[in-house]
């Protein structure tokens, strides 16, 4: 069974990319927990952050949304956003930790350089796990989706979140690990370690090749 967790992407029809939470809220300065900084005036213990994220994971974000789309393949996106105006829908975990994105806000749209095309769909969440506020489950096993390709911010909170319920829910999952990122190196590199027991942790270039040959 390992072997099958392992495998090749095989089948573009029921292979999909699922961007999680790549939004203003926590991805651009100027918004959310951004607010307060520029380029220039991000303090250091937020610059490997921005720098991953910029320099690293959404250049791979493009790349395998470009190698999905021509393949056929369907591109989902999860954003963190209230149901209501107040946010009094959101989870009690949500609620106390001060996470309270508003609704319709632009903090709550997905980064213009990596935004949905066309149809693709867009699921808003308030908790961590996409499966756990939304109707993901249902509609990805609408499309005959049995395999995600998992990617976005952030790796230890959202993205391992997801990764776990969908195991638990029967689809294989693989985790680029170049196509994510957290805070810092450390959380980044132990949230792949302690995830690597649910599913394959690779990269962009590797999935690219499996993609195209698909």
């Amino acid at each position: 069974m390992t072997a099958l967790r392992n495998a090749p992407l095989s089948d573009a029809a029921t292979t999909a990319l699922l961007v999680v939470d790549v939004q203003y809220e926590v991805a651009a300065y100027g918004h959310g927990d951004l607010a307060a900084y520029t380029r220039e005036t991000l303090p250091d213990d937020k610059r490997w952050y921005m720098d991953r994220i910029e320099q690293v994971m959404l250049p791979n974000i493009r790349a395998l949304q470009d190698a999905f789309r021509a393949a056929g393949s369907e591109v989902i996106f999860t954003t963190v956003e209230n149901l209501t105006d107040d946010g009094r829908d959101r989870s009690l975990d949500y609620k106390v930790s001060g996470i309270n994105v508003a609704r319709g806000s632009r903090e709550a749209q997905v980064l213009d350089a990596i935004a949905p095309q066309g149809d693709e769909m867009r699921f808003a969440k308030s908790t961590s796990s996409v499966f756990n506020s939304t109707a993901i489950d249902y509609v990805l096993r609408n499309l005959g989706i049995t395999r995600l390709v998992i990617v976005g911010l952030l790796t230890d909170q959202c993205v391992i979140s997801a990764v776990r319920d969908a195991c638990d829910r029967g689809f294989l999952v693989v985790v680029p690990e170049d196509a994510c990122a957290t805070y810092t190196q450390d959380r980044h590199h132990w949230a792949l370690e302690l995830t690597k027991g649910y599913c394959r942790v690779t990269d962009t270039p590797t999935l690219l090749s499996e993609v195209a040959a698909l």
